[in-house]
């Protein structure tokens, strides 16, 4: 394993736009996408407020995605749980 190369190994739904992910070096972070899918003006990312769509992400190369990488996110965010620069998930909570 390459240590400055994080990988996602397994995602977990844990509420209806929260996923427990763990990483590749143990650390474990629960994501809270809400925030981040309400505040997006896009239509294709609003998409995903609709909870069977979200919960179809699955874990391609060691990143969380969905559809034909339809939405993703730099795993480095996810791994500090901050999906937007600046702001913590768990901040805005």
């Amino acid at each position: 394993m390459n240590p400055s190369i994080i990988n996602i190994v397994t995602a977990e739904l844990t509420g209806e736009f929260r996923i427990r992910l763990t990483f590749d070096d143990g650390t474990v972070q629960v994501v809270d996408f809400k925030p981040f899918l309400q505040r997006s003006q896009h239509p294709d990312i609003r998409a995903y407020m609709d909870a069977p769509r979200f919960a179809g992400f699955r874990i391609e190369h060691g990143e969380l995605v969905w559809g034909d990488w339809d939405l993703c996110f730099p795993v480095i965010d996810l791994y500090r749980n901050q999906l937007e620069k600046g702001v913590s998930l768990e901040a805005a909570a």
